[in-house]
């Protein structure tokens, strides 16, 4: 092992990403606080694995939560054990409710 692989395994830069496709697997968090941001949110399922974007939903108007976010994640493997983990999980004092994103029919 190099010195420069040695020194970026030691500070959690080393890591290999899972094998396997990468996959896009979006997300879907309800009943979150309506306190919790977007980093809020990315850092609870990046205990998970590699979390690509995540964005709580809000109010056009007065730029308030609505109570909902989704979160985008690379690997289908650590998206299933982040929706697993989560799913009825309380944060912020509230129960969370995580499922796999459903796409809808576009809107006109």
């Amino acid at each position: 092992m190099s010195f420069l692989t040695s020194l970026l395994a030691r500070i959690g830069l080393g890591k290999k990403a899972p094998t396997g496709p990468q996959e896009r697997v979006e997300i879907y968090v309800g009943n979150l606080s309506y306190d919790m941001t977007d980093e809020q949110l990315e850092k609870a399922f990046a205990k998970y694995g590699t979390v690509r974007h995540a964005r709580v939903i809000t109010n056009r108007f007065n730029n308030k939560s609505k109570g909902f976010g989704f979160v985008e994640m690379c690997y289908r493997a650590e998206a299933e054990r982040a929706i697993k983990a989560l799913h009825d999980k309380t944060v912020m004092g509230r129960k969370l409710r995580v499922n796999e994103a459903r796409n809808g029919k576009p809107r006109r």
